[in-house]
């Protein structure tokens, strides 16, 4: 009894309530315990994630994050996903811990891959933010190494051509979209390295491989890495479609390249420089009637002629054409010190030839100053005097020089509606005997027989490719280039096919020799998309310094020959490309079979 006395409680309290008193003192302090522990595994937990990325851009680590936030801060367009289509990137992350929840966890392409970069918008037009990579807005093109161009201004066809029917198309690499979603728009969906061209009322998807890799092998140029039915859905298309039944329509996403930024064009087409005010003349594209043209793409041009010599041969006419597809292939590369003129020349009027080197590319791309493509000749005469004459059996000089060249493009024209070509009188000349009068039409015949004869003879259609650029239509009015011919106060082209000039017999004439001809040779016949340019000559644009007689009477000194730089020879150069892609495909058709 004592010693239950011993451990009664005081004040008459039970042992069980001293017992509860205790417990709850252990109680707290292990919830304390615990609430530590919570927090110090949190802290630890966080930390591992922040150091330790990971290198699927689609994880929940803190360092796409960060990525994301510095790429916006930067001032780079990024592809933000829309509020109605996706989460935010914290919801991400909470669906990559708990894929069960009724938000499912984005595929990989959902987020924003580390290797796609955009290009920056030009200064005359602002850019149009792309959204869940499904939409390509009008940006212009800047190359990067590994980027992807989502653009309308300055597109990439890198390596392959996909033609569609609509102004968006959707790509058959469906693993980057996401599982389930209905974009709202009809969009282009981009896997990394891809680019998009909406180009006229039919898209053009393009797998990317661009210029900042030089070193790349490549083939013959057609077999580009894209689906085999893409290409060959664009080259069906293009062979069956007639490439100079068009009409010129308003691009804004033109031109090439931007006026004034290529110092290689010379000083009478450079109409910008000159200071022409208006700007139309180099917003218009050549849009064919039966199919879409391809845009001219430098970077993926280059890929063909890697390795190769591309020669244009013809009078100034060709130069103007020569001087665009310099530009427009200098303007994709990231080195413009490694395009150079191969004799150091920096001016190109008044040589024989000239040649452009494209280092990265070891190629070159020629001209030859070839007026008549037979050679000008004189003869002396009874009383010791010279005269000059037209070799129409013989052609020019420098022909040995270019035989070789895998692609050759050649004109004449222009020199034969001189007055001494024209009238005919004791100017043409065949093996020794001089004509006291012949024809133009004969002599033009003659000439570009000779031509023909040759091109059979000496080119080899295996290896080379041989193509004719038709006449190139002039629009004086009022004269000719030495009487007081205008044509500066045009600034739209032709809209009514009614007022164009009648076909020039000269090109009929050319037509049949060339269909007598054992080589196959490619007829771009520009003659009547030209003739609806009559805004496009430089006119009085001509040049920037004036003589003295100039300066007193400019309206008289007109250019209503050639055409202004950036302006219509660009669209020549498209042609010219897309009839490249035909020809390589079909050689290479006929290598397999």
């Amino acid at each position: 009894m004592a010693d239950i006395a011993k451990y009664a409680p005081i004040n008459g309290g039970f042992l069980f309530s001293d017992f509860k008193t205790h417990f709850s003192i252990l109680r707290a302090k292990r919830t304390v315990t615990v609430a530590y522990a919570f927090v110090f595994v949190f802290i630890a937990f966080t930390i591992f994630l922040a150091f330790t990325p990971s290198s699927n851009s689609s994880s929940p680590w803190f360092t796409n994050i960060f990525n994301l936030s510095t790429s916006r801060s930067s001032g780079i367009p990024i592809s933000t996903p829309s509020d109605e289509s996706y989460r935010s990137h914290f919801s991400s992350i909470y669906n990559y811990f708990f894929p069960n929840s009724s938000s499912s966890a984005p595929t990989p392409s959902a987020a924003g891959s580390q290797n796609t970069t955009f290009s920056r918008p030009s200064s005359d037009n602002k850019p149009n933010v792309v959204k869940n990579q499904t939409k390509a807005e009008a940006l212009t093109h800047k190359e990067k190494p590994n980027n992807t161009s989502i653009s309308d201004m300055k597109p990439s066809l890198n390596q392959a051509v996909k033609n569609s029917t609509n102004p968006s198309t959707e790509l058959n690499q469906s693993q980057n979209m996401r599982q389930g979603e209905k974009s709202r728009d009809k969009a282009e969906v981009l896997k990394s390295n891809s680019s998009i061209i909406a180009n006229g009322e039919k898209g053009i998807v393009v797998k990317n491989v661009t210029s900042s890799s030089p070193q790349r092998k490549h083939d013959n140029g057609t077999n580009s890495g894209v689906p085999k039915k893409g290409i060959d859905d664009l080259i069906e298309s293009l062979m069956k479609c007639d490439l100079f039944d068009g009409n010129w329509v308003k691009d804004e996403s033109y031109p090439l390249y931007k006026p004034g930024s290529c110092s290689l064009i010379d000083e009478q087409f450079d109409c910008f420089l000159n200071g022409r005010p208006d700007h139309g003349y180099y917003k218009q594209k050549w849009k064919p009637k039966g199919c879409t043209l391809p845009r001219l793409d430098g970077a993926h041009m280059l890929e063909l002629l890697r390795g190769k010599r591309l020669v244009f041969v013809g009078d100034s006419l060709n130069r103007n054409m020569w001087e665009s597809l310099v530009c427009i292939l200098r303007n994709s590369v990231k080195d413009k010190k490694k395009v150079y003129e191969e004799n150091g020349r920096q001016h190109f009027r008044g040589e024989a030839s000239y040649s452009f080197v494209f280092e990265d590319y070891k190629c070159t791309v020629e001209f030859f100053a070839t007026p008549f493509l037979v050679q000008e000749w004189e003869v002396t005469g009874k009383d010791g005097t010279k005269k000059e004459t037209l070799r129409l059996d013989l052609i020019s000089h420098s022909a040995d020089r270019y035989k070789n060249a895998d692609f050759i493009v050649f004109n004449t024209g222009h020199w034969w509606t001189h007055e001494k070509t024209s009238l005919g009188k004791d100017y043409y000349q065949e093996g020794s005997h001089v004509y006291r009068e012949l024809n133009v039409l004969e002599a033009f015949r003659k000439a570009t027989t000779t031509w023909a004869l040759w091109v059979d003879a000496n080119v080899n259609p295996h290896t080379s490719l041989v193509f004719f650029r038709g006449y190139s239509a002039s629009h004086f009015s009022g004269g000719q280039w030495n009487s007081g011919g205008a044509c500066d106060h045009e600034s739209e082209p032709i809209k009514n096919e009614t007022y164009l000039a009648s076909y020039p017999p000269k090109m009929t004439v050319l037509e049949k020799v060339i269909k007598n001809m054992k080589t196959h040779v490619t007829y771009l016949n520009v003659t009547r998309m030209t003739d609806y340019r009559k805004d496009g000559h430089p006119s009085i644009y001509r040049k920037q310094h004036l003589t003295d007689v100039e300066r007193r009477s400019p309206l008289s000194f007109q250019d209503c020959s050639h055409w202004c730089l950036p302006g219509v020879p660009d669209a020549w150069n498209e042609i010219l490309y897309a009839e490249m892609l035909v020809r390589l495909n079909k050689k290479q058709q006929e290598k397999k079979s």
